[in-house]
Formats: C-alpha cells, sequence, structure tokens
C-alpha cells in the first residue's frame, strides 16, 4: 500500500491544488446531506483531478474513488492525515 500525506490549502486558489492538496470547505454542512455533507475539496492523489469529499471520507471512515477520465485510483485517508492506496485485487 503507497502512502503519501495530505497537503493543506489555507485559501482557495485552484491553480494551487496539486495532488494530495485539500482545502476545507467554509460553511462545513451547508452542501450535500445533513448527516453526511462536503467537507473539502480533494485533488486525487494520483492525478490531481478536484473532487468534492465528504466528511466521513475526510475522517476515513469511507473511501474515495477518483473521478478524474483517466484514473480510477482508490484511496482512504488515514487517523494521521495519510493518504493510503488500495491494493489493486
Amino acid at each position: 500500500m503507497v502512502v503519501t500525506e495530505l497537503e493543506f490549502l489555507e485559501a482557495w486558489i485552484p491553480e494551487q491544488m496539486s495532488p494530495g492538496t485539500v482545502f476545507v470547505l467554509d460553511g462545513e454542512g451547508r452542501f450535500g446531506s445533513e448527516e453526511n455533507p462536503y467537507f473539502a475539496v480533494l485533488a486525487c492523489p494520483r492525478c490531481g483531478c478536484m473532487g468534492l469529499i465528504k466528511r466521513s471520507q475526510y475522517f476515513g471512515l469511507e473511501p474515495m474513488i477518483c473521478g478524474g477520465d483517466n484514473c480510477s485510483a482508490e484511496y482512504f485517508v488515514d487517523e494521521d492525515n495519510h493518504i493510503a492506496f488500495r491494493r489493486s485485487q
């Protein structure tokens, strides 16, 4: 399993989002379902494609799959804010 660290962006500057960068949304809880709202924007650690992630994904309770056209990376965030990739089967 390959592991990489998250990088945090303090201000929303899309041009600075590189693979593995996360930006926590202001007004957390305003978007998505009430019990599991969208919480942050994460650039796929493999290809850099940006996508919204839910609170449960940010805290490592659910895995993520890249939504990029040419990438299908599966990964999750562990308790140390590292990204761990799922092994291919």
